[in-house]
């Protein structure tokens, strides 16, 4: 009786360990296969929804609106500032350059003088580049001997000149920026005998020429040189008024001294 005892109590733990077997490996691949299904819906929803992409602005949309208009004369004008010069000068027997702009490009700002942020012999070693931006010089009525002028943008970028004879007549040359091209060439029938003489005065105190204010302002800053104007120094003599777009295409104006070629202000439009 107690050997048939210890037989059957040995069964029952024997089986009771099975089941308890049978029940964790049930269990475990129970585990398994719900991992595997998350897993799978994981996937699978990858797939559906899409990464998102970061992208970087363009460099145009980075530019102020009057940058992104530099930027586009500029890009388009063939013609250099020296160019433009000679040929100006070439239309006027005699005549000495007074102004030379690119129309289109910061048309409202030429006719201010920079604030003082500092002065000193000019440093660098870039030489004048020229394609040019126009300070809007009023392009003045009167007679002409050449055909109609034609606007900015019409066919292409124009350098717009004022030359001056030697009594101080203003002519008016406008040139195509691209093929270079005289547009036209006329004299300014406006002019009175004191405006004349205010001209002829300025001329002669200034003995640098506007090429090379155009170097020592290239040499300060390394650019594209886009205006040059022969100015009133505040009473004290004279300065050619220099602009210069650089490559980021931020325009700083340089106040010349046009006896000394010293640079007497400059201010960086960051617009």
């Amino acid at each position: 009786m107690n050997s048939a005892s210890s037989r059957s109590r040995t069964l029952k733990t024997v089986g009771a360990l099975g089941m308890a077997v049978a029940t964790a490996v049930l269990m475990t691949g129970c585990g398994q296969s719900s991992d595997s299904a998350t897993s799978a819906a994981t996937s699978e929803a990858a797939k559906v929804v899409p990464q998102k992409q970061t992208t970087s602005p363009s460099a145009s949309a980075q530019l102020t609106e009057d940058q992104q208009e530099r930027k586009k004369v500029l890009d388009a004008t063939k013609v250099t500032f020296d160019d433009a010069a000679t040929t100006a000068t070439g239309e006027v027997a005699g005549g000495k350059l007074v102004d030379l702009d690119l129309e289109g490009v910061d048309d409202d700002d030429n006719d201010q003088s920079p604030s003082p942020t500092g002065s000193g012999s000019p440093t660098g070693s870039a030489s004048p580049t020229g394609s040019a931006s126009p300070t809007g010089s009023a392009s003045p009525s009167g007679t002409g001997t050449a055909g109609p002028s034609a606007s900015p943008g019409a066919d292409g970028p124009v350098w717009a000149a004022e030359v001056a004879e030697k009594d101080g007549t203003i002519h008016t040359v406008r040139i195509n920026a691209v093929d270079g091209k005289v547009i036209e060439a006329r004299v300014d029938a406006d002019q009175d005998a004191d405006d004349k003489k205010q001209t002829a005065d300025r001329l002669a105190q200034a003995t640098q020429t506007p090429q090379q204010a155009a170097k020592v302002a290239t040499e300060k800053k390394k650019g594209t040189v886009t205006s040059v104007g022969l100015e009133d120094n505040e009473g004290n003599g004279v300065m050619w008024q220099v602009d210069v777009v650089g490559s980021d295409w931020k325009k700083t104006t340089f106040d010349v001294d046009a006896k000394n070629d010293t640079i007497i202000r400059e201010e960086t439009d960051n617009d």
